[in-house]
């Protein structure tokens, strides 16, 4: 069974190492990239994990078909006209799929940046306000090793920062501000009075 590892974990700490070219399309990776969408998974709230969060001290993460679900939702249309990467299964509930990215850079920020609300897998149950760029534009390389370029306004260009931070040794709470504790039931019993507001 795959484990997010908590913040004291020194994996968390380190600089990860980028994936060696040669290791596109390998098992190995495969192994890796699968363990790491499984425990993303299986957290409600989890819209993206870093390698280094299931133990692996390597320069990838993954973004969750929610997070783009979300991002729809809130802008009520896809990134900057682009197609957002589509579920190939029509069975699946989500027409979104999870996103690969080997060895980011982040290539472009924003100047403007706005204090927004954060979490972590790694730090549960911990929440706080971080300073992020409202854009971000990354380049990386998919599982096959093809290189390619994503941009991305609020919460993906907010995800993009994190994760990055993630392959650097950062975490939020290093930037963050309004750090407060928000056990799993208080966000359960929140999102149940929303839900009733809401009907």
């Amino acid at each position: 069974m795959v484990t997010i590892v908590q913040k004291d974990a020194p994996v968390l700490r380190g600089k990860a190492e980028p994936v060696n070219p040669k290791d596109f399309d390998s098992p190995g990776l495969k192994k890796i990239l699968n363990d790491m969408a499984v425990a993303m998974e299986k957290e409600e709230d989890g819209v993206a994990i870093a390698a280094p969060q299931i133990g692996v001290p390597l320069r990838i993460f993954l973004v969750s078909h929610r997070a783009f679900e979300i991002d729809e939702e809130h802008n009520g249309q896809e990134e900057d006209g682009e197609e957002l990467p589509k579920e190939k299964e029509p069975h699946t509930k989500s027409k979104y799929s999870n996103m690969i990215f080997i060895n980011p850079v982040i290539t472009k920020l924003s100047r403007k940046k706005i204090w927004t609300p954060e979490g972590c897998l790694s730090v549960r149950w911990l929440y706080g306000e971080v300073a992020r760029a409202d854009k971000a534009t990354i380049r990386a390389y998919n599982e096959h090793g093809k290189a390619f370029t994503r941009g991305g306004s609020g919460l993906i260009a907010q995800i993009f920062q994190h994760e990055t931070d993630h392959l650097d040794g950062t975490l939020f709470i290093d930037k963050a501000r309004n750090v407060e504790v928000i056990t799993k039931e208080e966000q359960d019993r929140q999102r149940q009075e929303y839900e009733q507001g809401n009907q």
